[in-house]
């Protein structure tokens, strides 16, 4: 898991400020993480075309108004999926939520004040794999 890929092709979109700095912060720190680049084959941004599980995918991304009397501010929401074959194994699953924690902090302007795994859900696919997809939320002020 030597880089991150990108496919955008399917995005579109527009987004905030903050849902890019929560996005490519979150794409950083598990591009960073050697113990899931033991564990998986590939981190990408978007869906890759084509790629051998397991891998993680860093999917949609929504945002909205969220902040304090004197501090505006963006609630983002970041899904990541973790798609495999055979066995499903917990430690990759548990690995990323491990880094995503970490995610609180500066973040291209944003300043990332609160993190949490809002909901996670796990499918068996009828091609004999699995996807396991978690939804996080990130509380995100100006920084200033």
């Amino acid at each position: 898991m030597a880089a991150v890929a990108a496919d955008r092709a399917g995005g579109g979109g527009v987004t905030s400020g903050a849902e890019q700095a929560v996005r490519a912060r979150a794409l950083a720190l598990l591009a960073g993480d050697a113990e899931l680049a033991g564990l998986v084959h590939g981190l990408f941004d978007g869906t890759p075309p084509r790629v051998t599980a397991p891998y993680v995918s860093v999917g949609g991304v929504d945002g909205h108004d969220w902040g304090t009397k004197d501090r505006p501010g963006r609630e983002v929401r970041l899904t990541l999926a973790l798609v495999g074959v055979g066995e499903a194994d917990g430690r990759a699953a548990a690995r990323i939520e491990a880094v995503l924690a970490a995610l609180r902090g500066p973040a291209e302007g944003w300043q990332i004040v609160g993190v949490r795994v809002l909901r996670t859900r796990f499918a068996f696919q009828r091609d004999g794999g699995w996807r396991h997809e978690l939804v996080v939320r990130c509380r995100c002020l100006a920084a200033g």
